[in-house]
């Protein structure tokens, strides 16, 4: 009898907090509407109640995006870490949260000696606390780039 008493109350302590997540399916969040991008099989992110969670992305050269020979990073790694926090950015924005709303962020890196540069980029996006993080180290990232960033984020009710 204890039992079901203490889970009918973990049932109605919890209900309250999954039931805005439930009142709305997921809304996917894809920014760019091109034919290019229409091929690719993810979303920019995926808003489910208060919670984003970002794709991946990379730091692309925005010169480079309507080459023929194909979309690149650019050869400086400071630039490249800004493009793709910035890409973050667009992305957290055009779903209604902001950078500091960022709880969890994964940083892959193909090159570990570009930790400091990578943060003295990183800060510049953040006001106050910043997000849990993780910087891992991988062999290669898609269209050569030295950083793909990702993240999960999650807007507070009073906001």
């Amino acid at each position: 009898m204890g039992y079901a008493i203490g889970a009918a109350l973990a049932c109605a302590c919890l209900l309250p907090m999954i039931a805005p997540a439930a009142e709305h399916g997921p809304e996917y969040i894809v920014q760019d509407s091109s034919p290019a991008r229409a091929k690719l099989p993810f979303s920019d992110a995926v808003r489910a109640g208060n919670t984003l969670y970002l794709a991946g992305t990379v730091g692309l050269d925005p010169a480079s995006l309507n080459d023929p020979k194909g979309a690149r990073v650019p050869e400086d790694a400071a630039a490249e870490a800004r493009l793709a926090l910035q890409a973050m950015e667009r992305a957290v924005v055009a779903a209604g949260f902001t950078m500091d709303d960022l709880v969890s962020v994964q940083v892959y890196c193909t090159d570990m000696s570009l930790y400091g540069s990578f943060n003295d980029v990183y800060r510049t996006f953040f006001h106050g606390h910043f997000p849990a993080r993780a910087f891992v180290g991988v062999d290669k990232l898609v269209l050569g780039a030295h950083f793909e960033v990702m993240g999960t984020a999650v807007k507070s009710r009073d906001r």
